[in-house]
């Protein structure tokens, strides 16, 4: 009994296989993709009937945003609406945490944590000095830390509020009897 070769035995009904697809190849069915925009008119049709569109938010109105000619109003929508953040180079992302690092440092209860965030704070300008990627230069300046922290102390400190007046008492009307 001869012994069974896999790939001779592929070989042998791949091309049994292509010669009767020859004799009677029959033919793609004609018309499907060049109807489906029709399909589509139809089930979007359907759903209009059905009432899916009625109530939409902004029915009648232009998309928010769509009016500026900027081709990545979407993906800056997006951003906006998600909350997203740390996308930005480090350079320009360093430059917003630097622009609201006082009110940062301003929500830490204990000196220490202020050391610790403003000592974060200049280790990222530095290693973003290092990098040798592209991009924005890194203009930050690094922070003086007894500095800040003088300056957040002395920010946490509240003011006596001026003592309140004394209470007068209600003007009496003349020509009134009481």
């Amino acid at each position: 009994m001869p012994e069974h070769d896999p790939v001779r035995d592929a070989a042998r009904y791949r091309v049994q296989r292509d010669s009767d697809q020859d004799e009677q190849a029959p033919a793609p069915p004609r018309g499907r993709m060049e109807d489906r925009h029709r399909w589509v008119d139809v089930v979007i049709d359907q759903a209009i009937a059905r009432g899916e569109f009625d109530d939409l938010p902004l029915a009648g109105k232009p998309i928010p945003g769509i009016a500026r000619h900027d081709p990545d109003w979407w993906l800056k929508a997006l951003i906006e609406r998600e909350q997203i953040s740390g996308v930005l180079p480090e350079a320009i992302q360093l430059r917003k945490d630097d622009a609201v690092l006082a009110d940062r440092l301003d929500a830490l209860r204990t000196e220490d944590d202020v050391r610790e965030a403003l000592a974060e704070f200049n280790a990222r300008v530095v290693a973003a000095r290092r990098q040798l990627m592209g991009g924005p230069p890194v203009v930050t300046p690094l922070r003086d830390v007894d500095r800040e922290v003088q300056a957040w102390t002395a920010r946490r400190r509240v003011p006596e509020p001026p003592p309140a007046p004394a209470p007068t008492p209600p003007r009496r009307r003349w020509g009134r009897r009481t």
